[in-house]
């Protein structure tokens, strides 16, 4: 009972943030004398009510749902992971080179599972100097991942304007990876079967925090890591395989989009504010829960792809979605229903076992 009390806090704390965004949207687009109802179903209508729209929602979810499941394992065991942005990079890279380099094998299977396997290898390495540094120096492991970010983009645009630049294109830009090495969309949506690869991800991410002595080991380092360590829990083996299996899922991500969106590596490869960062609204939103993410993933990719339509089919301009978005991560610092229902929980708890023992 109380653990059912908890979800309804938790999901109150996601839920309120949401509808006060929307509120102060509402108003901003009633100000520029739009129908604020009429924009919301628009963009409700061509992102998630159309089959189509729907289908465009998933393929931008797909990444979104492993960087949001990156973030939310770490932050889980007060881990803060600031460089999913740098792993998503390095992956969605080195795969790119990958796949516009590597000979035809005659199997597009392997060729993809190697660019894949090559992009969350990348985002594993990435993840592994800060987390080591943390384990063995006790660096703050938050502003190393944060940093090395920057280091990442001045990198990776060295590469991508000297070594590996297509000279044949108009802009900095690498080669365009093969066909092989692309995923297919399905019918005249954006979506590709990498939409499978992410929610086999999550359901797993599911297994494990919910059945695992690895997710037990996770909540119980976030909630005290000294009585954690006490009972036996070795902190620096824990922080290195969450740091991995962070890193994977990021370069995975990069290497997802790569392979079915972009092509090729590009400055602006993960746009603004970068598909890493999202992750992180994404975890928050869903209260760093596996299943809360890959509903938040989806209700993000709506936002983005039903920008378009609201710039299209009204006078808003889409950077209202940018406002709402940026006043969510505002509101979501504030714990709305934290301290005032958990406390009345607890009085109820204790109410019944007195009840019961009497």
């Amino acid at each position: 009972m109380l653990k059912d009390k908890k979800f309804i806090v938790v999901l109150l704390n996601s839920f309120i943030p949401i509808l006060i965004a929307f509120l102060i949207g509402g108003i901003i687009i009633a100000i520029l004398g739009s129908n604020p109802f009429e924009t919301y179903g628009i963009l409700l209508e061509k992102s998630l009510f159309s089959f189509k729209g729907f289908l465009n929602t998933l393929h931008y979810a797909a990444p979104l749902m492993l960087t949001g499941l990156a973030i939310a394992i770490t932050f889980k065991a007060n881990i803060y992971n600031m460089g999913v942005e740098g792993q998503l990079l390095l992956g969605g890279f080195f795969s790119g080179i990958v796949g516009a380099y590597m000979p035809n094998l005659g199997s597009s299977f392997l060729t993809k599972l190697i660019c894949l396997s090559v992009g969350a290898l990348a985002g594993v390495i990435f993840a592994m100097l800060p987390a080591l540094l943390k384990v063995k120096c006790d660096v703050n492991i938050m502003v190393v991942t944060l940093m090395l970010n920057y280091a990442v983009l001045k990198f990776l645009e060295f590469l991508t304007t000297s070594i590996f630049r297509d000279k044949q294109a108009g802009y900095v830009a690498t080669n365009t990876i093969s066909i092989e090495s692309m995923f297919s969309r399905i019918g005249t949506s954006r979506l590709t079967s990498f939409i499978i690869i992410a929610l086999i991800v999550v359901v797993i991410g599911i297994i494990i925090m919910n059945k695992s002595k690895l997710g037990y080991n996770i909540t119980a380092i976030g909630m005290n890591p000294e009585f954690a360590q006490a009972t036996g829990i070795d902190l620096g083996k824990n922080i290195i395989i969450l740091m991995a299996i962070s890193g994977a899922l990021s370069g995975l991500a990069g290497a997802g989009w790569m392979m079915t969106d972009q092509f090729k590596f590009t400055l602006s490869f993960s746009a603004n504010p970068g598909l890493g960062w999202d992750g992180m609204l994404i975890a928050l939103l869903g209260a760093n829960s596996p299943i809360g993410v890959l509903v938040a993933s989806i209700f993000y990719a709506a936002l983005v792809t039903g920008s378009d339509s609201i710039n299209l089919y009204t006078d808003v301009p889409k950077e209202i979605i940018a406002i709402i978005q940026g006043i969510m991560i505002i509101l979501l610092a504030i714990k709305y229903v934290h301290d005032l229902k958990l406390k009345g929980f607890s009085f109820g708890v204790r109410r019944e076992l007195k009840h019961e023992h009497s």
